[in-house]
């Protein structure tokens, strides 16, 4: 395990040679807009199945249903109509481990034990999460980093109080323990999500970081658990709901 922390640190402090084309989308949450630098040439597939999502409106009035302190903010799932309805899946994407899951970037979920099965849903990584997710389960998909003031946004909704996981607003804890009825406006809510620059060049001045550990072999016993969970049910699932 050391040895691959090892490669991890030295990851973080290498970048790409090659130039960089991306497409920037705003993702405008309940708690602030988040601007994201798509890395569409290295990872085309992933980007353009998220941008499928996008232009069909798939993420209108969806909700981040996970977030793991100093490690992720994960979203895509599920819409919030007066309860949880999921997000109808168009098919799964190819894995495209290419960059690694440093701090700021956004990267595909999946299911464990099977590299290509993302589909709609996708995570923050809120801390350099390189040495864990780089390599686990064939490597999770880097597909674009934040910028601008974005982190700031994703970090406070990774400071919220959560309720099975789920990051919630003006929700005590003991409400959550009773399961109590909870609206739209206790949920953290993706109103949209909308391409603001398609210019090729948007992401000349980023430096994405490659992913160098791919290709090492996993040591026995060295699969993290985080890779389990990426589908928990969310908090919506296992509580009461009602109309806001």
């Amino acid at each position: 395990m050391n040895k691959l922390i090892g490669f991890g640190l030295v990851a973080a402090g290498l970048s790409l040679a090659q130039p960089v084309h991306a497409t920037i989308v705003e993702m405008q949450t309940s708690q602030g807009s988040i601007q994201i630098n798509l890395f569409d040439q290295h990872t085309p597939k992933t980007v353009a199945n998220f941008l499928g999502y996008v232009e069909r409106g798939d993420y209108q009035f969806s909700y981040l249903h996970r977030s793991e302190q100093d490690f992720i903010v994960q979203g895509g799932g599920f819409i919030y109509d007066g309860g949880a309805v999921a997000i109808e899946s168009q098919g799964t994407v190819d894995n495209e481990p290419v960059l690694s899951n440093v701090a700021g970037t956004i990267a595909m979920a999946k299911r464990s034990g099977n590299a290509n099965s993302a589909s709609s849903q996708w995570f923050f990584n809120v801390a350099d999460n390189s040495s864990n997710l780089d390599l686990q389960n064939g490597g999770f998909t880097v597909f674009g980093q934040v910028i601008g003031e974005g982190m700031e946004v994703v970090k406070a909704i990774n400071a919220l109080p959560t309720c099975s996981s789920t990051p919630v607003v003006d929700y005590s804890t003991d409400e959550c323990q009773q399961g109590a009825e909870l609206t739209a406006n206790n949920l953290v809510i993706v109103n949209d999500v909308i391409v603001i620059d398609d210019d090729p060049n948007s992401a000349a001045n980023l430096t994405p970081v490659e992913n160098t550990l791919i290709d090492e072999p996993v040591e026995p016993g060295d699969d993290s658990s985080s890779g389990a969970f990426w589908w928990l049910l969310p908090l919506s699932l296992l509580i009461r709901w009602r109309r806001a």
